[in-house]
């Protein structure tokens, strides 16, 4: 499947998950950390699973606003997403991620909140990279 670019983001990293990883035009630069329950000394970094849940959870909430033109369902203003991404050993060997997305639509009833939430997981470039791959839960809270 082809895509269209119309935005090209350059991040790179150093050190692996202990170094750093910063963005090309410098606006972000963290330090790196291997959380302990991962063997790591764990400490005042991120890591990448934590970077990860904070682009799905924007990027969930811009699909949202883009699925309430078709579904004419408007985003509530106090809007929120927060993403669990786990990560550990896969059954297949490797490691995997699993995601838990949390989704705060206030003043929606129940209804329209998951037809919103389901149309906006088609729409999201997150969801769509990892579909089939990662496994993803929705809850509306």
């Amino acid at each position: 499947m082809s895509v269209d670019v119309k935005y090209t983001a350059l991040a790179s990293a150093t050190g692996g998950r202990d170094g750093r990883a910063s963005t090309d035009d410098g606006s972000l630069d963290v330090k790196l950390s291997t959380p302990k329950e991962l063997g790591g000394a764990g400490g005042d970094g991120h890591n990448p699973e934590q970077l990860f849940a904070m682009g799905y959870s924007a990027c969930f909430i811009g699909a949202m606003k883009a699925a309430s033109g078709q579904t004419k369902i408007k985003v509530p203003n106090a809007v929120g997403v927060s993403a669990e991404v786990g990560i550990g050993p896969r059954e297949a060997g490797g490691f995997g991620i699993a995601v838990e997305l949390t989704v705060s639509l206030p003043g929606l009833d129940k209804a329209d909140a998951e037809k919103l939430v389901e149309t906006a997981h088609t729409i999201c470039p997150y969801s769509n990279a990892i579909r089939g791959n990662v496994d993803v839960t929705t809850t509306i809270a």
